[in-house]
């Protein structure tokens, strides 16, 4: 499989979970793959796996809230491999599981901070490049939550809905211009964010609600990314694409 063969390409969250397995994926698929997360320890290990299988990679360790942090990153993939064609941008934090009324204001922040204005942030810096390109495909990562809601969680909850929006309306500005956004929104994904943020009753009622009866691989969505990265996705412009053994829809 070399769909991505001549693309570069730039994951954010990739020392572990959905963004490792996704910049395994597109590099596997021949895309040359620029990796940024604060986990410099968990970066250089994706680094050392996309390596060994004889793919492409480099590593740029930064925040997403952090425009500078950005910057440098996108300009590191552009001047170690020539160009930005893909993105996906899947850096994320939960936040506190608080009742609203009790939600501190700087957690709730924290929580934009990192999953809405670091999209924002990331797709600032790239897509000048794509246009430059005079292409590019941008996934972001939603989540189920983003359109439907749990208790406690009010911070992620609207971030989530809140990239939604973002990524239609960035996905209806350039879409005429060649570069195509969409959004994936997983369900339960078994990673080590997930693992450590659930109790294991809490866990099991969440994945209850799938009707596919388990949480799934960070892989499986992975193969999403890469799909709607692909050539493959040609007309999918502005979707939000759930990954969720059928939570939506139970």
């Amino acid at each position: 499989m070399a769909e991505m063969e001549g693309k570069v390409a730039f994951v954010t969250g990739a020392a572990s979970g959905i963004g490792r397995a996704s910049a395994m994926a597109l590099a596997d698929a021949g895309a040359s793959v620029l990796i940024m997360d604060l986990d410099e320890a968990g970066l250089a290990e994706t680094v050392g796996l996309i390596e060994s299988q004889g793919g492409s990679v480099a590593m740029s360790v930064g925040n997403v809230i952090h425009r500078a942090d950005v910057d440098v990153a996108v300009m590191a993939a552009v001047d170690r491999f020539g160009g930005l064609h893909v993105a996906h941008n899947n850096a994320g934090i939960v936040g506190p599981g608080i009742p609203f009324a009790d939600y501190p204001e700087a957690e709730f922040r924290k929580v934009q901070d990192v999953n809405l204005m670091g999209v924002f942030n990331c797709m600032q810096a790239q897509i000048p490049h794509m246009l430059a390109a005079g292409c590019g495909a941008i996934v972001n990562t939603a989540s189920v939550v983003g359109r439907t809601a749990l208790p406690e969680l009010c911070a992620y909850v609207t971030s989530k809905h809140a990239v939604v929006g973002l990524t239609k309306s960035v996905a209806l500005e350039y879409a005429s211009r060649g570069i195509r956004v969409n959004c994936l929104s997983p369900g339960y994904v078994i990673t080590n964010m997930t693992e450590k943020f659930f109790t294991q009753e809490s866990r099991d009622a969440f994945m209850a609600m799938h009707p596919i009866g388990r949480g799934s691989a960070p892989e499986e969505v992975a193969n999403l990314a890469l799909w709607l990265l692909s050539d493959k996705a040609s007309y999918i412009v502005g979707a939000d694409i759930p990954v969720d053994g059928g939570y939506t829809i139970a």
